[in-house]
């Protein structure tokens, strides 16, 4: 059985404006994985992910390289205890 947990994801970097938010939101829908992604003020971009380990490291490992035209610098990630909260990803403006 694998365990469930979610992460609070801050990726940092060049990850505005290179198609990062939507292409977070393939790739967790394509995992199975729920939560949201957004842009923040500050130029980062911000996701809660909801999954199993495998599903949220495999996600993880896709967030630090990102889409093609992003460079990240930084994913800090917090974990919480899953909330079961979800049942979709969305992107949120």
């Amino acid at each position: 059985m694998h365990l469930k947990e979610q992460l609070h994801v801050i990726i940092s970097g060049r990850v505005q404006g290179v198609w990062f938010r939507v292409n977070t939101k393939r790739k967790a829908t394509e995992l199975g994985i729920t939560g949201w992604v957004r842009n923040t003020s500050d130029g980062n971009v911000e996701a809660i992910f909801e999954g199993n380990t495998e599903q949220l490291n495999t996600m993880i490992s896709w967030c630090q390289k990102g889409p093609e035209l992003s460079q990240v610098t930084n994913v800090a990630i917090t974990h919480k205890k899953f909330q079961g909260q979800f049942t979709t990803f969305t992107i949120k403006y």
